[in-house]
């Protein structure tokens, strides 16, 4: 297997390389190298920057506004994108729904949905989650009845992912209750803006705003937002977490945060010298570094595979989980390098124009926050543990 780059794809990467160099806004990637919090206005910039070159979507067909990437030349985007410290596109409308509805959408739901991603004029967020039902996905519980031209749908979500920016939802709902459980949840698309349409915030342990939990009350939608068949949302939920367990190696966010990491221990002393010299520090270092650089091949190989027309399957879990593990380890590295300066984190640390005086080190304030937030690496998308059983039955037949 060949895991070398073409001229044409090396050419290609000269081209991201140039795009990001002449179009990104400093301001917005400084946030990002720095593990700052960028708002609703910052994220709509930097994708309205993309929607202009055409690079919004540009793993979708042409046929639908995209550019028909390979999956050759998504993989080096995502590399340059990362260590150029861009912020990351909203995956919720774009490369989540959107796979969904081009394979199993109506044609009216494409003409009309597909559009309007690229335009911006909708936010997407994600009902799977549920009390109870997170990474036993089938056991969802919110309910949508059938009444004429419409749905009615009672329940909860959780865990909604920048719910509170969200004019629609992609929603998995039950709508038969006999049977295997699998074969009752059905994929329906839900207006955040209906009557009886509530959001709640979570603030998470790093002081965080980033998710929610949202009610449903005799909400009301319509049956033609019912995508695909009735009683196949399992079907296409699983086509949905192949793409998003697939990404969630992030070589390129582990690559950015492992330089970041080198140059803070650059910086900090131990024992009269850097700490990137201690011998332990060094070990622990060279550890993560083999094991993302292991990462990154098998990686090469599942891009190489699906080039020549392959479908990931137990791959895309084993992505998964070294690619969450490795992550969690560079932002404890991190916490370890900045010594006692890990344990004050005042929130305001990441609040523009705040006044608060930095405790340590200008790069100390947001570690803490980094480390705490990406705990949840390793539960969502589908937990490590449950990774693990899909592997030890796909693989090992157990």
């Amino acid at each position: 297997m060949d895991l070398s780059f073409s001229p044409e794809e090396q050419a290609f990467r000269d081209e991201v390389r140039d795009f990001l160099k002449s179009e990104l806004p400093a301001r917005l990637s400084d946030k990002v190298r720095t593990g700052k919090h960028l708002d609703k206005a910052e994220i709509e910039e930097w994708q309205a920057i993309l929607s202009r070159k055409g690079w919004l979507a540009p793993h979708w067909p042409k046929e639908y506004g995209g550019q028909g990437w390979s999956v050759v030349q998504r993989y080096l985007y995502d590399i340059e994108t990362s260590q150029a410290h861009a912020p990351h596109v909203v995956p919720f409308g774009l490369s989540m729904l959107a796979p969904v509805l081009i394979a199993f959408g109506s044609q009216e739901q494409k003409d009309h949905w597909l559009p309007r991603m690229l335009n911006g004029d909708d936010w997407w967020c994600q009902g799977y989650s549920e009390p109870g039902a997170g990474s036993d996905l089938a056991n969802v519980r919110t309910a949508a009845i059938r009444d004429g031209d419409e749905y009615v749908v009672n329940g909860q979500k959780t865990w909604t992912t920048l719910g509170q920016h969200a004019n629609m939802m992609f929603c998995l709902v039950r709508t038969d209750t006999d049977g295997p459980r699998q074969q009752g949840i059905s994929f329906l698309l839900v207006d955040m803006e209906a009557p009886g349409v509530e959001v709640r915030p979570i603030i998470t342990l790093d002081g965080g705003h980033e998710v929610n939990e949202v009610f449903f009350t005799d909400v009301r939608v319509p049956a033609e937002n019912l995508v695909g068949e009735e009683g196949r949302g399992w079907t296409y939920a699983k086509y949905l977490l192949t793409y998003e367990r697939t990404s969630m190696a992030a070589i390129g966010s582990s690559k950015a945060g492992l330089a970041w990491l080198k140059s803070i221990a650059r910086a900090e002393m131990a024992n009269g010298k850097p700490l990137i010299e201690d011998a332990l520090f060094a070990a622990r270092l060279a550890r993560v570094e083999i094991e993302l650089a292991n990462l990154e091949t098998t990686t090469l190989r599942v891009v190489a595979s699906a080039a020549q027309g392959g479908a990931p399957g137990a791959e895309s879990s084993i992505l998964k989980i070294k690619g969450s593990e490795i992550r969690q380890e560079i932002s404890s590295l991190a916490r370890r390098a900045i010594g006692p300066y890990a344990q004050p984190f005042p929130p305001e640390i990441d609040v523009e124009g705040s006044n608060e005086p930095a405790i340590g080190p200008d790069y100390a304030g947001v570690i803490t926050p980094n480390y705490l937030n990406l705990r949840k690496l390793t539960i969502f998308g589908g937990s490590n543990e449950i990774q693990k059983n899909i592997i030890s039955k796909a693989v090992l037949g157990l």
